[in-house]
């Protein structure tokens, strides 16, 4: 007994001796001029891009909060006197900007399952080693990555299809994308041949082992493109304006686009008997309110998508 109490002391002696000289080698690396001035350089880089990020934001948020009078004669103001969720009690209880809202829910939405769905269909097809005429597909996809038919052919495809003035205008078209099948595909090569060739072995055919083994490894590029196409549908609106008719199917980014840059307010969002620089002052401040509504979607997803964000991105985009 007395030999293995010393055996064990000896161990842990040795271990500590061999944490100490670990911890005096990272000193002497970080300790080293180089190291950091390098340190100090990424600090002060990542402290500019976190207020270049985090005060506009701030500002819009606040800005939102304020009186209209306050935030024109004055600009922000921590006052609790002088704010009001006046601005977000005209945006919920205007009916086209919460319609819009819920169109564009509805259209990103849809876009991002036939995006991802496609996408990583076309990935796992192209990764696929005995494809044949893999190497035709390829330059059929590259090509349409760098050339199109353009707008008007666009436009005409859509209007022959009758998708004019309806939400297929918006989900459809766009929907899949060369790159994302890239980033796809080159994910799905990564992953070790070693599993599928067990799976095959075992009798499993080229579907199943797509769903049961392919699948389940490939949450981070999965939920990397969907978010890729929800923030991207999202924050368009240029096929809207171009497709849709009816403005009761008009996402929210068009109804803050004539918010923000026409200055048009709808008419039950200011009562008539108000001045006309007091409806500017008005319509300021539910600018701010809608930017905050429109960003809220956004903000919500990214915490629950960045474990996987980081990896997919990574691993995505190696070759």
């Amino acid at each position: 007994m007395s030999d293995l109490k010393k055996e064990k002391r000896n161990k842990r002696k040795k271990n500590r001796l061999l944490l100490q000289s670990n911890s005096n080698k990272n000193s002497l690396i970080n300790n080293s001029k180089t190291d950091r001035l390098i340190l100090l350089l990424n600090k002060v880089l990542l402290s500019l891009v976190v207020l270049i990020v985090t005060v506009p934001l701030l500002y819009v948020l606040l800005g939102s909060f304020l009186q209209p009078n306050i935030l024109v004669t004055r600009g922000i103001s921590f006052n609790p006197d002088h704010w009001t969720i006046d601005g977000y009690v005209r945006i919920f209880t205007d009916g086209s900007i919460m319609r819009g809202f819920l169109n564009s829910i509805l259209y990103a939405v849809g876009f991002t399952i036939i995006s991802v769905g496609f996408s990583v269909l076309a990935g796992y097809s192209l990764s696929v080693d005995n494809l044949v005429g893999k190497k035709a597909l390829m330059i059929f996809f590259l090509f349409t990555m760098f050339f199109n038919g353009g707008m008007v052919p666009t436009y005409l495809l859509i209007r022959e299809l009758g998708m004019i003035n309806t939400p297929w205008a918006i989900i459809l078209p766009g929907a899949v994308t060369v790159w994302n099948i890239i980033l796809a595909r080159t994910y799905f090569k990564s992953l070790p041949n070693e599993l599928k060739e067990a799976a095959r072995i075992d009798g499993a055919s080229d579907f199943k082992i797509f769903l049961k083994i392919v699948l389940p490894l490939s949450k981070p590029i999965i939920f990397v493109l969907a978010l890729y196409a929800f923030i991207g549908q999202w924050n368009s609106y240029f096929g809207a304006m171009i497709y849709l008719e009816d403005r009761s199917l008009y996402p929210l980014q068009l109804i803050m686009r004539d918010i923000l840059i026409q200055n048009e307010v709808q008419p039950g969002m200011i009562a008539d008997q108000l001045a006309r620089a007091e409806m500017q002052r008005i319509a300021e401040m539910i600018k701010y309110s809608s930017i905050v509504v429109a960003s809220l979607p956004l903000l919500i997803m990214y915490p629950f998508f960045q474990k996987y964000f980081e990896k997919g991105v990574m691993v995505g985009s190696l070759k």
